[in-house]
């Protein structure tokens, strides 16, 4: 890695490049710290803290933290992540997007539109369901007026189109994804906060020897999860293909092997994303419609809230810790299923005179990929379960309040892994370019 950036600074055209994407966000940081005109930021996190709780932390630290600041990044890439993961659901559904998504590249091009206007919508319409509730609620001050909500609605909303824009402009013209180095950098922006918390909490005001015990233990916990989850992102199972030959003209060509890369997590983070959402969404009802702790519904409600799933005093509540991880699972399933088409993959060996060694082609090479797909898809979604819950572990048991999670750490080293890997490609194909024009 430490290589890789080396290198690519010694390049002009990769240092321009990474230069672009440092400025670029510089700029999301800003636009994340800026204050919406008219609202008085502090009543409205207030609110927010008072009514929401815990539930908030993911979304917030997707943010980089401006949700909680209600600045005029406050929905940053989330508008633009549904819209992403909408429209990769609806291509599976609808013909005419799926032949679109196979139409090569201007197939792509007009997903890609269509992605940016289901964005602009969804992000006015979160805008203005915040802003309404926000309003109703008294959050925005008892002098608030109708051009205040109109104000914050229009900034909302441009600040996620704003957000979105300048991630495409890093994919076009900076190193990677520029979405997902966006999302990088506002979870990257949240840690050292809860890092210094985390320091407040166990090794502040302690003698030398208890401190330095919970920063090893800190230290290790932080590392070994993120090994893990490297192990997790790299791992595939390798399915062996061999090609039969043939005769094209006077040569004999193919009888070549090869391998088909399932990999292991192969829904990568979308189900824990979707088990998270499900899991926040009968909280934020808790809260909104103030049920009563001591009552059923109420106890209930408050067993879903991952901070109370490792409570020794009320074991019962790690019922919601049951439900979260089954619905881990049933997600990596049922995303897998919509994303891998083992049918399709199937016809094309078939075609191209492929066949798995030792297994008939057609319908006993669908089920020989089904079966396999099955066993990689628990194992993956074991593997996300156990990240998940670490930082849920350590919040009950120890009460060690970060804003970052498993599905922050995910993100974090799967985005590093694949701008490394970029940086890496960019080096090769200059390095090609340079023999050429020697």
């Amino acid at each position: 890695m430490a290589n890789a950036l080396t290198n690519a600074f010694k390049n002009k055209e990769l240092r321009k490049k990474l230069t672009f994407t440092v400025i670029i966000l510089i700029v999301v940081r800003f636009g994340s710290q800026l204050p919406i005109p008219g609202i008085d930021t502090a009543q409205v996190t207030a609110y927010l803290k008072s009514t929401l709780g815990d539930s908030f932390n993911l979304l917030n630290s997707f943010t980089g933290g401006s949700f909680l600041q209600m600045s005029v990044f406050a929905l940053s890439v989330t508008p633009y992540i549904t819209s992403s993961i909408i429209m990769q659901l609806m291509t599976i559904a609808i013909p005419a997007l799926e032949e679109m998504q196979k139409d090569g590249e201007d197939g792509r091009k007009k997903i890609a539109k269509i992605t940016r206007y289901v964005t602009v919508v969804l992000g006015l319409i979160e805008s203005a369901g915040m802003t309404i509730g926000f309003s109703r609620s008294g959050a925005l001050g008892a002098e608030h007026t109708n051009f205040t909500i109109v104000t914050m609605i229009i900034a909302l909303t441009a600040g996620a189109i704003l957000v979105m824009w300048l991630g495409e402009r890093i994919t076009e013209n900076g190193i990677g994804n520029g979405i997902s180095i966006i999302l990088l950098i506002n979870i990257v922006s949240g840690m050292p906060k809860d890092f210094y918390a985390l320091y407040n909490q166990f090794m502040k005001g302690k003698q030398i020897g208890p401190a330095l015990i919970a920063g090893c233990v800190i230290a290790a916990v932080v590392l070994l999860t993120v090994v893990f989850v490297i192990i997790l992102s790299d791992a595939e199972r390798h399915i062996p293909v061999q090609y039969s030959k043939k005769v094209q003209g006077r040569k004999m060509v193919g009888g070549q092997s090869s391998h088909i890369p399932l990999k292991v997590n192969t829904a990568g983070v979308i189900p824990i994303i979707f088990a998270s959402s499900i899991m926040q969404f009968p909280l934020i009802i808790q809260q909104l419609f103030k049920y009563e702790s001591n009552g059923f519904m109420g106890k209930v409600l408050h067993s879903l809230s991952s901070s109370t799933w490792f409570d020794a005093n009320h074991p019962k509540r790690s019922l919601g810790l049951l439900i979260y991880i089954v619905l881990v699972v049933i997600f990596a399933y049922f995303y897998t299923s919509i994303t891998f088409n083992p049918l399709e993959i199937s016809n094309n060996m078939k075609k191209q005179g492929g066949f798995v060694p030792g297994i008939r082609p057609g319908k006993p090479t669908v089920d020989y990929l089904n079966k396999i797909l099955k066993y990689i898809i628990f194992i993956g979604a074991a593997g996300l379960t156990i990240v998940a819950v670490i930082p849920f572990f350590f919040n009950g048991v120890f009460s060690a309040q970060v804003s970052f999670g498993g599905t922050s750490i995910i993100i974090v080293v799967g985005v590093i892994l694949e701008t490394i890997k970029q940086i890496k490609s960019q080096l090769l194909v200059q390095n090609y370019t340079g023999f050429l024009n020697d």
